[in-house]
Formats: C-alpha cells, sequence, structure tokens
C-alpha cells in the first residue's frame, strides 16, 4: 500500500513537471501578451523596456518641448521613460489611392496603427483626461472607449485592465472592438496574429526590441525600402523581415529577410552589400575626423550575408551609443530645438547696509 502512495506521488511528481516544461515551451514560442492582443496587419513591432530601465539606459524622465505632451503627463501622472514597460504597434496596410474619396485629406491614404501599451498608470485620473478630451464615449463589453478627434482623424482609446491600454486610428472601430474582445478571451500562448504565430520564432531570446513585417509586392513585384541617404533596397515579393535587438555584453542587431528561394535572397545581399560600400566610400571621404566614434563603430560593424533563403544582417552597437539615441529622440520626434536663450541671473535681494 506505502509503495503504490510513494507511486503515486512520483506519478503526479512527473506529470507537473511535463505540464510545466509543456508551459514554458509555448511560452518560448509564443509572443508577449500586448502583441498578441493586436489585430492582423502588414508588420508588427514591439518595445521591452523594463531591461533598459534596469540597466540605467532610460529611466529619468527625458526633457520635452512639446505642450501636450507636458499636459498629459500632468494630469494623468503616467511619464513613458518612467512608468512604460511594454509597448506593441502594428502597422495596418495603407488605403490605396483609387479608394481614397475625392476631396477628402491627404493624410487619408496614411497608414493606420494600433497599439497595445502596458505600464503603471492611475485608472481614474487616465479616464478624467481622456473624457474631457473624447468627442463621444462609448461602451463595449463593459470597457470604456474615447472616441478622440485628433488631426482629422479618429482615435479610440480602451483601459483593458490595470496595467493595459489599446489604441487605434483606424477608419472604423473593428480593431479596437477586436482588442477589447482578445483580452475577454483571455488571450492563449498560442493565439496571435498570423505572420507573429509564423515567425516569431526565429526572434533571440532576450530581444528587447523586435519586428515581423510582411513586405507585400509593390510596382513591379518588388517592394522598395528606402535607406539613409534616399538609396532604395529592394525586396522580392512577399519577403518576411525579422529583426531585433537584444542587450547583452554589447547590444546585437539582427534582420533576417525571409525569401521564396536562394536567388531571391542572394539579390537582397548584393544590392545591400553595394550599398554600405558606396556608404563606407562616402564615410571615408566626407566624414571628418571628430564624428561620434559610437556612431562610426556601429556603421563599421554592418554586415549581410546569404543562408540559403535567407539574408542575414548583423551589427553591433555600444551602450552609450543607445543611450544617445534615448537622450536624442525627444527632440527628433516633437521637431522642437533645446531653448538656448541664457536665463536672467535671479534678482538679489537688497544687502542691508
Amino acid at each position: 500500500m506505502r509503495r503504490r502512495r510513494t507511486l503515486w506521488i512520483v506519478g503526479a511528481v512527473v506529470l507537473l513537471a511535463v505540464v510545466i516544461a509543456g508551459a514554458l515551451l509555448l511560452q518560448r514560442h509564443a509572443a508577449p501578451e500586448p502583441v498578441r492582443l493586436l489585430p492582423e496587419a502588414d508588420a508588427y513591432v514591439y518595445l521591452n523596456l523594463s531591461p533598459l530601465r534596469t540597466a540605467g539606459v532610460i529611466g529619468n524622465p527625458l526633457p520635452t518641448y512639446e505642450p501636450d505632451y507636458e499636459s498629459f503627463v500632468r494630469e494623468t501622472g503616467f511619464q513613458f521613460e518612467r512608468d512604460l514597460d511594454e509597448a506593441a504597434v502594428a502597422v495596418h496596410a495603407a488605403p490605396r489611392l483609387t479608394d481614397v474619396e475625392p476631396g477628402r485629406p491627404q493624410l487619408e491614404s496614411f497608414r493606420r496603427y494600433s497599439w497595445v501599451f502596458r505600464g503603471r498608470f492611475d485608472s481614474q485620473r487616465a479616464d478624467r483626461y481622456f473624457r474631457k478630451l473624447a468627442r463621444s464615449v462609448e461602451s463595449y463589453r463593459e470597457v470604456t472607449i474615447y472616441n478622440i478627434s485628433l488631426e482629422g482623424r479618429m482615435v479610440r482609446v480602451a483601459l483593458l485592465g490595470v496595467n493595459l491600454a489599446a489604441v487605434s486610428n483606424t477608419d472604423g472601430p473593428q480593431a479596437i472592438h477586436f482588442m477589447v474582445d482578445r483580452y475577454k478571451a483571455v488571450a492563449l500562448p498560442f493565439g496571435g496574429p498570423s505572420v507573429v504565430r509564423e515567425y516569431y520564432h526565429h526572434v533571440p531570446l532576450a530581444s528587447l526590441v523586435w519586428a515581423i513585417a510582411r513586405l507585400n509586392a509593390g510596382a513591379g513585384g518588388r517592394t522598395p525600402l528606402t535607406l539613409p541617404g534616399g538609396y532604395d533596397l529592394f525586396f522580392p515579393s512577399n519577403t518576411v523581415v525579422v529583426g531585433s535587438v537584444r542587450y547583452l555584453t554589447e547590444i546585437q542587431v539582427t534582420a533576417q529577410a525571409f525569401t521564396a528561394g536562394t536567388e531571391s535572397a542572394k539579390q537582397i545581399v548584393d544590392e545591400a552589400n553595394a550599398f554600405l560600400a558606396i556608404f563606407h566610400g562616402l564615410e571615408n571621404t566626407f566624414s571628418p575626423s571628430g564624428a561620434d566614434p559610437d556612431v562610426k563603430a556601429f556603421f563599421r560593424s554592418l554586415k549581410v550575408e546569404q543562408d540559403k533563403d535567407r539574408a542575414v544582417m548583423t551589427a553591433a552597437m555600444s551602450p552609450a551609443f543607445l543611450k544617445k539615441l534615448f537622450a536624442e529622440a525627444p527632440a527628433q520626434m516633437t521637431g522642437s530645438e533645446p531653448e538656448t536663450k541664457p536665463r536672467k541671473p535671479a534678482r538679489r535681494g537688497k544687502s542691508k547696509r
């Protein structure tokens, strides 16, 4: 009897271990929850800020010169540099010009986006702020959706939970409703957008930033990607690009282009290496001796190689370079420059004689 009980205990422990191992295996091949909540789109980008904050790359609030953002921080108490942990964005296809109604603003032909943010925010303060901005408010499956008019289009915001928020600027409410539905269904580990489910296992472990994009064919059956300097790098039809950034002893940048065959991969590698040769030639000719060494080291580390039907680009970035990018981001995003006017000296009180 005692032996049978021991066998039952051992069997239960083994079964529990198998279940845990299976869950971990599923989790390894499953995208983070903010991505799994997103609707179908052409491309996806994910950002995990927590390790960067722990490493000291970000954390202290960065200066901003955008009044709208300052108002947002003041009224909600939420600062992206301090309170945002994860962000995921879906890039939707832009409407074709033939689909745009005559007389509608040109911005209607721009791409649309859906976002999911995970962070620490005060739900009550956020509710008051968004209600003040909203043109209208609706309730969908017991979730409040704020319809905010911004730059000629409707932006929909939904606070999904205590630490999750969804945003979309698509033409209709379908995208925001989809994200609410996914949240209510408790997104399963094997769920999420189709291209993410298919290619997420190619994202290296511990990647802080990654992107997966399916490049649809453009004119002539190829999709152009404009690189710095106006140089176009063309991708064959239906190429899928998986890019990632991970922070180990150094910051490793990788981009893999999955193509239909070796010839297509070779074409991408040849064009990319031709661009790098031109770029390095111009750098050697025009780059001043005082150029930032971190920037120069990054571009010199760029390599593009072929692996069967894949074109693989790798590069290394120093942590110092990453800190500079984050420090310069606010001014670049807002298009503003820091004030350079000298401050007036403070008035001193009259000295007592």
